[in-house]
Formats: structure tokens, C-alpha cells, sequence
């Protein structure tokens, strides 16, 4: 009974502290639970899934001045996810979101990152990740950014694996960046998200990346940025690889018509 009433006291906290993570991933047709901090830790045999494990029970953040250490890669203390979720070149994942708070705009940013062998195992530190998929400001009138689209679709993000990439193991890196309080240094909150992917067909591509350690900093005019006053905004990290730009153009020019 103690154990069951220390149990509610420790939900009631993290629900107190919530901001979100990612609760499952579907695609094609089977869904896959992701690691989850508010109850994992506290099951001695918890399931093995394609989430990285880390270390935020308060379903908390990183902070920018972390933006140069191992936490911001996949989260603080991540360690390897145990499995994959297969995939095909091409497939779109639907990520489901824990509730998000409104309050927390910001835009979301997916990078992928080839572990050249097996990713329940790969340093994450050895990891080198290019952008394929970016949505910030989308309605400066209305301040409406990705995590209000995030919230209105029922807390639901898809990610698509571009169409081109080679084959192998990769880590899908999923993250919103909250801004509510980016106007002032070390404002902003990044709440990284790591999941195991087998990618299938494809093409060639490979494209080249960068260290999680080097993806921001804190003084990054898309980190360091005041919400309340913007007009426009510059999404940070390194710039969208060359198909994923292409596919982006081309989802513009349908909207379009």
C-alpha cells in the first residue's frame, strides 16, 4: 500500500511539472510504444522499445547552455533505445505526442542520422545528423507555430523518411523547441526525442551531417528569440538536406493550387 501511495505521489508531481514526450509511434498500420519517463524508471522489467531511454521523469527539457553537451543529442543521460521499428524509404511515421502545453510554441525539427551498424549499441556522441523535415512560424498574424498545428491535429506529428535515402540502421531525431520564454538567455527549451529506425530501399543517398553537440547554441537567433514580437523566424541548425528541400518546395506548390 506505501508503495502504491509513494507510486500516486510521484505521478501527481510529473503531472504537476508536465510538458510532453513522445507516447507511440505508428507506421504502416502497427503502432510501437516509445520509452516513457513518467514510468519506465519505476518498472523493474520495463519493455524493450525503439525510444533512447533518458533521464526526465518531470518530462522536462534541456536547457541551451546544454546545447553543447551529450543531453541535447537525445535527451539528459539518454542511452540506447533496444530495438527498431522497420521502415521503408518513402513511409511516414505518426508520432503521438503526451498532451502540449499551448502555452509552449515553437517549432519542430526531425533529423535522421546513420549509425553505421547497430543503433542499440552506437555512441550516440559518434552520431552525425542532417535536417530532413523543419516547421516554425507558420502564421505571424496569429502566432501560429508548428506546436500550435502539433496540438490542433490532437497532439499527432508525421514524419516522412525521404525517398532517397540508403538503406541501413538510423536514429530518428524528433524535437521541439518551446520559446515561451526564449526572448531571455537560456530561455528556450529543447525536448529532444531519439527513436531506432530500419530503413529499407531507397537510394544512395548519404548525405553528410553534423555532431549532435553542434546542431545549436545558445545564442542562435532561432533559440535566442522573443515570440511576442516576431515577425518571422529563423528555424536553427543546419540547413535541410537537398531532397528534403525539394520535397518541401513541392508540398508549398500543392498547397498552392
Amino acid at each position: 500500500m506505501a508503495q502504491k501511495a509513494l507510486f500516486a505521489v510521484v505521478l501527481g508531481a510529473v503531472s504537476a511539472a508536465a510538458h510532453g514526450f513522445v507516447e507511440t509511434i505508428t507506421v504502416n498500420g502497427k503502432t510501437y510504444d516509445n520509452y516513457n519517463p513518467s514510468t519506465f524508471p519505476y518498472n523493474p522489467s520495463p519493455p524493450i522499445v525503439p525510444g533512447w531511454t533518458a533521464d526526465f521523469p518531470d518530462l522536462g527539457f534541456v536547457e541551451p547552455a546544454a546545447t553543447g553537451d551529450p543531453d541535447i543529442i537525445c535527451h539528459r543521460s539518454a542511452t540506447n533505445g533496444g530495438s527498431h521499428i522497420p521502415v521503408a524509404a518513402g513511409d511516414t511515421l505518426t508520432l503521438k505526442w503526451s498532451p502540449w502545453p499551448e502555452s509552449h510554441k515553437g517549432p519542430i525539427i526531425d533529423y535522421l542520422a546513420n549509425c553505421n551498424g547497430d543503433c542499440t549499441t552506437v555512441d550516440k556522441t559518434a552520431l552525425r545528423f542532417f535536417k530532413i523535415a523543419e516547421q516554425g512560424l507558420l502564421d505571424a498574424a496569429n502566432s501560429n507555430w508548428a506546436a500550435d498545428e502539433l496540438i490542433a491535429a490532437g497532439e499527432i506529428w508525421e514524419v516522412t523518411i525521404p525517398t532517397d535515402i540508403a538503406a541501413g540502421s538510423y536514429v530518428l531525431r524528433h524535437e521541439i523547441i518551446a520559446l515561451h520564454s526564449g526572448g531571455q538567455p537560456n530561455g528556450a527549451q529543447f525536448y529532444p526525442q531519439c527513436i531506432n529506425l530500419e530503413i529499407s530501399g531507397g537510394g544512395s543517398a548519404s548525405p553528410s551531417g553534423v555532431a549532435g553537440t553542434s546542431l545549436y547554441t545558445e545564442t542562435d537567433p532561432g533559440v535566442l528569440f522573443n515570440i511576442y514580437t516576431a515577425t518571422e523566424y529563423p528555424i536553427p541548425g543546419p540547413p535541410l538536406y537537398n531532397a528534403a528541400k525539394k520535397a518541401r518546395r513541392h508540398a508549398k506548390d500543392v498547397r498552392a493550387c
